[in-house]
């Protein structure tokens, strides 16, 4: 509601050609003098904490907007804040240090709510600065904490290795090594059609019809969470056992919109990428990222031959140069790991081709997010001669 409260009255003034009102004269308008007024008397039993950070949220959206509109953000154009619904699929709350107490009995205190029982996924590394609670799509409440961790360094390795992603197996390693890709969204197909056809048959606005959709949301938050955590436990797993992993700048969104959209965002390529660099900041290892335009379908890693585009029925394919016989992923791999090492003894410390391989500083991090356990479950080894057994 301050949100909201607060779009309008910026919306308000760019219309009238004034300036935006400041953060001070927004919190007296439609926080403190909101409370005095019938329509948002109930603003006085919610403390003050969430209230100030829906004003820094709508803050930040209209910074991200105009440095996307400016180019001094990357990435996609991000367009102008929107008023929110209570019907959203996410609510969240948000409280500062003196807003909340984790208690000596494991509950948590939260200004005007009061003691709320938490079931504690592991113990804080830290003093928390913040809390935030999310109630997402699936009815579930998640208390997520930012605290600052210092890194932990692990013993350095020396072993390198590049990943070449794909759909067919999930990730090849220039090691030889095949993930396969657990499809977790096609495995669950069955049972989520029968919910959502369940749904379709419900009327419009009754309570039937609200269980239904609670139903189908819980069966994709149980897809979600097991790919979060099949993820979590391969990308540690690697962060483990390699000083320095390289992989491919894929255009993840473009391709999320193509004729394989389901199968790439049920592969989870993004969240991958995400969760090596933020493992490999916190435990002293390096991530390089190639540029999507390098050609590593094309070169043969023996001779270093550039060969015609193949397309993506060509699993394997020979050399004209050199005769070598390459698996195309375990080719692909290798040629993303050489040129990663290239570039970084050219240039230590600089980009690996156009993308970022500079090791990534280590900052706070939301304590929402589970680890799990350090085996690389899902890795098979290579065939004979170093192609995978498909």
């Amino acid at each position: 509601m301050v949100y909201n409260d607060a779009l309008a009255v910026r919306r308000e003034a760019r219309k009238a050609g004034l300036p935006y009102p400041t953060a001070t004269e927004l919190q007296k308008r439609v926080i403190t003098g909101a409370k005095r007024t019938p329509e948002r008397s109930w603003l006085a039993s919610v403390g003050v904490d969430p209230l100030i950070q829906s004003l820094r949220d709508l803050d930040a959206a209209y910074r991200n907007f105009f440095d996307s509109v400016s180019r001094k953000r990357r990435g996609r154009l991000v367009g102008l804040p929107r008023f929110k619904s209570r019907k959203d699929s996410r609510q969240s709350l948000r409280f500062s240090r003196n807003g909340f107490r984790v208690r000596p009995n494991g509950k948590l205190y939260l200004a005007k709510i009061g003691d709320v029982r938490v079931r504690w996924s592991r113990a804080l590394p830290a003093e928390p600065s913040s809390v935030t609670v999310v109630l997402d799509a699936a009815g579930r409440y998640h208390a997520s904490f930012v605290v600052d961790v210092e890194p932990e360094p692990l013993p350095e390795t020396g072993r390198e290795v590049g990943i070449d992603l794909g759909l067919g197996s999930f990730a090849v390693l220039s090691d030889g090594s095949v993930v396969d890709n657990p499809r977790f969204l096609r495995k669950a197909e069955k049972k989520l059609k029968a919910a959502q056809r369940e749904l379709a048959r419900k009327a419009k606005g009754s309570r039937n019809r609200a269980k239904a959709r609670a139903k189908v949301a819980r069966a994709h938050a149980g897809v979600a969470d097991t790919r979060r955590d099949w993820l979590h436990k391969l990308t540690t797993g690697i962060i483990r056992e390699n000083q320095a992993v390289y992989l491919e700048d894929l255009n993840v969104h473009g391709l999320g919109r193509g004729r394989l959209a389901k199968s790439v965002h049920d592969a989870g390529w993004g969240a991958f990428r995400r969760m090596l660099e933020q493992k490999a900041a916190r435990h002293g290892r390096t991530v390089g990222v190639v540029h999507r335009s390098f050609p590593s379908s094309r070169l043969c890693a023996q001779c270093g031959h550039r060969d015609g585009p193949k397309p993506l029925h060509v699993r394997q394919w020979a050399c004209p140069a050199c005769g070598a016989r390459h698996d195309r992923d375990l080719n692909a791999a290798r040629n993303i790991l050489a040129a990663g090492q290239a570039d970084r003894r050219n240039a230590p410390g600089g980009p690996v081709r156009p993308g970022a391989a500079t090791p990534h500083r280590a900052r706070p991090v939301e304590r929402g997010t589970r680890l799990g356990d350090p085996p690389r479950t899902g890795i098979r080894a290579a065939g004979a001669g170093g192609i995978p057994v498909r």
